[in-house]
């Protein structure tokens, strides 16, 4: 397998545990994405300004990468506010459908070839994904609200996979991240005191959630994505997006001791033969 696919999926493995420390936050949701951000906005720079050699964005390139935080800062705030219309597996499995938003992209725009191993593939994990959440998604007419939320999540996820991953071609992540940054502080600091309020951290209890996810799912998660952007084709990046519900649910069994049902592992196992089919023209 190549290694940059490894190194996509070890970076989800991380974005992952946004869930988990969003959970254990004393804040609310889109205060604590606020502070994911901010707190890892001067580690992006102080590396930025550290590496004097690499390549120095232009002004256009830099209004691009702001574009594309502001773009992962209203996924954010959608997919947040979408919990409470609908249910947390709706919510998880809409929002994840981002090679819908990319894969047009990447076809129409970017001139990517689509490959018929690439759309088999595809085609198994999505089915995989649906096993899995299968039990657990209820689609009625009360929730369509969340659920529209939901899918809209996808869709500014895939534009910023899709921003990021054409700015990527001579900036560097580290570059590219600390400009996205400000996008989207710029959307979600108004935002989350505008909705939620003040919430200003003082204890180790209310830091450490904080910043476990500015640490793990901006910089590693994020960060290690959009380096891998640079490597991987942004389709099949998108369609390694959907493993998120698997890694989500082995951290729920292992960390909080949920269940495993027969269909969730089976649904599990459809999804990475859908990868390993997808994956023949990427190597």
């Amino acid at each position: 397998m190549n290694r940059y696919i490894v190194l996509v999926l070890l970076s989800i493995c991380c974005l992952a545990l946004g869930g988990i420390f969003v959970k254990l936050s004393q804040f609310p949701p889109i205060t604590t994405g606020m502070y994911r951000v901010l707190f890892s906005l001067p580690i992006f720079f102080l590396l930025t300004k550290a590496n004097k050699q690499e390549y120095r964005m232009n002004n256009k390139e830099k209004l691009i990468a702001i574009c594309a935080g502001i773009f992962l800062a209203l996924d954010l705030i959608l997919w947040n506010i979408s919990f409470s219309y609908t249910t947390v597996a709706n919510a998880n499995l809409l929002a994840n459908l981002v090679p819908f938003t990319v894969v047009p992209i990447s076809y129409f725009v970017y001139k990517e070839k689509i490959s018929k191993e690439f759309i088999l593939g595809g085609s198994i994990i999505l089915l995989g994904v649906f096993i899995l959440m299968g039990g657990k998604v209820n689609p009625t007419l009360d929730n369509f609200k969340g659920d529209g939320l939901a899918i809209l999540t996808s869709v500014f996820y895939g534009l910023f996979i899709a921003t990021v991953y054409k700015l990527r071609t001579r900036a560097s992540t580290i570059q590219l991240m600390s400009y996205a940054s400000i996008g989207c502080l710029l959307v979600l600091l108004p935002v989350s005191l505008l909705i939620e309020g003040v919430y200003i951290p003082y204890t180790f209890k209310d830091f450490y959630p904080l910043i476990g996810l500015a640490l793990l799912s901006q910089i590693l998660g994020q960060g290690g994505l959009s380096y891998c952007l640079g490597k991987v084709k942004a389709s099949y990046a998108s369609l390694l997006v959907l493993t998120q519900p698997v890694i989500s649910a082995l951290y729920a069994y292992f960390i909080f001791d949920e269940n495993l049902s027969y269909k969730e592992i089976l649904g599990m196992f459809v999804i990475l033969m859908g990868l390993y089919i997808a994956n023949k023209r990427n190597k």
